[in-house]
């Protein structure tokens, strides 16, 4: 649970995310979906309950400890240095959970770090513009960025918020493909709007309505039950 003052923007919400499971959360603006995700990653730490890390108790560790456990997360909004390419946003990413990571020094070529972040830069598909600068890119490829850097050093849990908000139809198969690509062993969750790219890319779903769980279920349970269509596709999808 998190409260803050008398609104109790979280309420006794429990869940469990396998290890490689693909998850999402759904529910309307207010349900309490990114408060959800602020007290996982310590940004706001639930005022009730405990959070469990493959079997650890990381309630009290800070944002940073959590990070170096393998548990990553994107922003509704972009968090990227816009003055910087594409490529120097991975390497950052890369050597912020690397150890010697407050090194002045620039490694050469073929070192971990420089390797590493080609590898991000394939994964995300965006090898093609590794030296633009990110405030050329379009929206899409700015998500598709992020992405990308919290994939840096094998992340084991990722919770995505909202990835596919403001992308056109192209860009949002590309994140579909993007997302499908991701290796069998990584866990994500994703809060998302749109039902079709939620539907298709989890395993599990679990809707939230006014701060608690109204629903766990496969995509399918979800898709067809008639009280998740009443509240949130207005009776039809």
């Amino acid at each position: 649970s998190r409260s803050f003052g008398a609104l109790r923007a979280v309420d006794s919400v429990s869940l469990t995310v396998a290890a490689g499971q693909k998850y999402a959360i759904l529910g309307s603006n207010g349900a309490g979906k990114t408060t959800l995700f602020n007290t996982i990653t310590g940004d706001f730490p639930p005022t009730g309950g405990r959070i469990h890390f493959f079997g650890e108790d990381i309630t009290g560790l800070p944002p940073c400890e959590r990070i170096r456990k393998g548990l990553r997360r994107t922003y509704q909004s972009s968090l990227l240095f816009r003055e910087l390419t594409v490529r120097d946003n991975l390497f950052l990413a890369v050597r912020g959970v690397a150890n010697g990571r407050f090194s002045f020094l620039r490694p050469r070529a073929g070192h971990a770090s420089r390797v590493a972040t080609q590898d991000l830069l394939e994964r995300a598909r965006l090898t093609h513009i590794a030296d633009e600068r990110v405030a050329n890119l379009a929206h899409g490829q700015q998500r598709q960025l992020e992405i990308g850097m919290a994939l840096a050093g094998a992340p084991r849990l990722i919770l995505f918020d909202e990835p596919a908000a403001g992308l056109s139809p192209a860009e949002r198969r590309e994140l579909v493909a993007l997302l499908g690509s991701l290796p069998a062993h990584m866990s994500f969750v994703i809060i998302e709007h749109d039902l079709d790219i939620a539907l298709r890319v989890a395993e599990r779903v679990t809707v939230m309505h006014n701060g608690r769980v109204l629903k766990h279920g496969t995509p399918a349970e979800i898709e067809s039950d008639a009280e998740v269509q009443a509240i949130y596709m207005g009776g039809r999808h």
